[in-house]
């Protein structure tokens, strides 16, 4: 019966603290991140209950409305994400601060053999020091390079192409560049799409769905979402997707007035 009686007990304390930990409103948390770098600005600092975020400034600092029991998901391209679990004592502490590992890519295993005599230069697969171009970048290339050997067969002393000017006057060199730019873009949708689901569009965005695919073209048009989106980082590319996605839907709104 006692054992009972303190099985009881136990379990009304319990259920008191998760009463009052749900009860409990959110109040602003302040604190900052530290590592082994100076560079702690734009870390995404994410309330996982809320779906709140917010960005460290230079020094590392944050300011983030939360309660105790929430979780604090840190995230960016060169930390190690970190899920902190917040305790009453953290909204004591006038300096609660949070650290965080940077990112090092390591591999397993490296074996170097050295066969200097073969290669694809010695075995005249490719011209000596040839750089590899895409489909797009090597008509560009060819566009813009001067070939001082060009028509040398028919002139003394050899001359140089006048294609490259030819292209640059009538505007071919441009939209040689133009076509390098889209291959790019055309590229970072791809990995996108293979990142997030039309689902996650819709459903977790809120992206219209004939809306879907101009969102693409418009956040691989952010520079700073693509170089994160390049980094294959989800979490850091899934914060910033959702920031970009309430500007979008901003636009939208404006356009449909």
């Amino acid at each position: 019966m006692i054992l009972i009686d303190k099985i009881i007990c136990l379990v009304v304390v319990f259920l008191s603290q998760v009463v009052w930990s749900q009860n409990q409103e959110r109040i602003v948390l302040n604190g900052r991140i530290n590592s082994n770098t100076n560079d702690l600005e734009g870390v995404y600092v994410v309330n996982a209950q809320t779906e709140v975020m917010v960005t460290t400034t230079a020094d590392g600092s944050f300011s983030i409305k939360a309660r105790s029991g929430d979780t604090l998901v840190f995230s960016s391209i060169q930390f190690k994400e970190n899920r902190v679990l917040l305790t009453p004592e953290n909204f004591s502490d006038l300096n609660y601060t949070v650290k965080l590992n940077l990112l090092m890519y390591q591999l397993q295993e490296v074996i170097v053999k050295r066969y200097d005599n073969i290669n694809a230069v010695a075995l005249g697969i490719i011209p000596s020091g040839q750089k590899s171009y895409t489909d797009a970048e090597r008509k560009l290339h060819t566009a813009t390079a001067l070939n001082p050997t060009a028509n040398a067969g028919t002139m003394a002393g050899g001359s140089i192409s006048v294609d490259p000017l030819l292209n640059f006057f009538s505007g071919r060199t441009a939209m040689l560049k133009k076509e390098v730019a889209v291959e790019k873009k055309e590229s970072y949708m791809r990995l996108l799409e293979n990142l997030f689901t039309l689902d996650h569009f819709v459903n977790k965005l809120k992206i219209p769905l004939e809306y879907v695919k101009g969102f693409e073209y418009y956040v691989v048009e952010n520079d700073k979402f693509t170089a994160i989106l390049n980094s294959k980082n989800k979490t850091s590319t899934e914060f910033l997707l959702g920031e970009l996605a309430v500007k979008y839907k901003e636009i939208i709104a404006i356009e449909n007035k």
